[in-house]
């Protein structure tokens, strides 16, 4: 009897220390948090280490649990760690895919194990798993680049850039500019001296793209479409280079502050503000709705080239030298000492 009391004492044991694995989404032995996974494609931007920060701290102040994995631009480094978040056992995961189709296969995996997925900012294509779409209007992104372009340069040399052909952001970005800038292509108004995507978003790779085309051209550039902020900043330091800075305007996205400081200087001529102190919560928002039963609030659906996405789309705002103190200063996005 003796022998049999201490075999169930030591299978007891064992079960309380295996136990918090089999526990699922409820956190650390004994919570009733929710856990959330979050993978980000990046930190090499400003406004992926702004996300990043925002709901890391609204996920403290709400009492989640968010476990968080960047993939540096690696789309197999990426698809190891979303892997991994499954495998403790998430409630809900919010992923920023580094390449729009190939994460669809991560949105198999958590769609088996009845993980809900959001795709957050950029878009999951060809998945019919996908449950959630949270981002800006990308479309109307690329529309403010391209109208404030065509306005101050209607007639022209152009060189433009587009975002990483991994991303599905940058063909809504660039579909929406072109409804601007293609008419005007076709009138004979625009003549493109060069027309290619940025691997990666970076920005030496941008730099490489609008040093070739002034050389091509013999430095008649008069405008250049640049899909992000960093793209800009790459484009800005060619121009420099030939004594061209602040002659050509230049369009950006995103409000770093390097393009806050660049536009109050006069080199960049916008930006985009996409607030993501707003998405980053409402991913946060929509993540705890999912995991408590709930359907979290939408106001489109987004063809991701397999079925209707519901989605939240929040409003993008353009930002020049006139409204930069406003958007970006007064509202608490950027300090005032960036600019100094």
């Amino acid at each position: 009897m003796k022998k049999y009391l201490l075999g169930l004492l030591a299978l007891v044991l064992v079960f309380a220390m295996v136990g918090p694995v089999f526990a699922g989404g409820q956190g650390e032995a004994g919570s009733d948090k929710l856990v959330i996974g979050l993978s980000l494609p990046t930190q090499r931007e400003a406004r992926w280490v702004s996300d990043k920060e925002t709901m890391e701290a609204y996920a403290k102040e709400k009492g989640v649990d968010l476990r968080v994995a960047v993939a540096d631009a690696d789309m197999a480094q990426q698809a190891s760690q979303v892997e991994n978040l499954l495998a403790q056992g998430i409630d809900v995961l919010i992923l920023a895919p580094h390449d729009a189709s190939a994460a669809a296969s991560l949105v198999a995996k958590a769609d088996a194990e009845g993980i809900p997925v959001i795709s957050y900012d950029r878009l999951i294509t060809n998945t019919d798993k996908l449950d959630l779409y949270i981002s800006f209007d990308n479309v109307k992104v690329g529309e403010l680049q391209g109208e404030w372009l065509t306005k101050q340069v209607p007639e022209g040399d152009y060189i433009i850039m587009s975002g990483a052909p991994t991303d599905n952001n940058a063909r809504l970005f660039k579909q929406g500019a072109m409804k601007f800038i293609q008419p005007l292509i076709d009138s004979g108004k625009i003549n493109v001296v060069a027309d290619q995507a940025v691997d990666n978003w970076l920005p030496a790779n941008a730099l490489n793209i609008v040093e070739n085309a002034l050389t091509a051209s013999g430095n008649q550039v008069d405008a250049i479409l640049a899909p992000n902020d960093g793209t800009a900043g790459g484009a800005i330091v060619a121009l420099e280079a030939q004594g061209l800075a602040g002659q050509v305007p230049v369009t950006g996205q995103d409000s770093e502050a390097a393009a806050a400081k660049r536009i109050m200087e006069g080199t960049q001529g916008m930006t985009i503000f996409k607030d993501t102190r707003l998405l980053g919560r409402a991913a946060i928002d929509a993540a705890i709705q999912m995991a408590q039963g709930n359907k979290p609030t939408t106001n489109a659906t987004t063809d991701n080239f397999s079925i209707k996405v519901p989605s939240n789309l929040l409003t993008p705002y353009v930002v020049t030298k006139d409204n930069l103190q406003e958007l970006l200063i007064d509202s608490g996005y950027l300090s005032a000492d960036v600019l100094n």
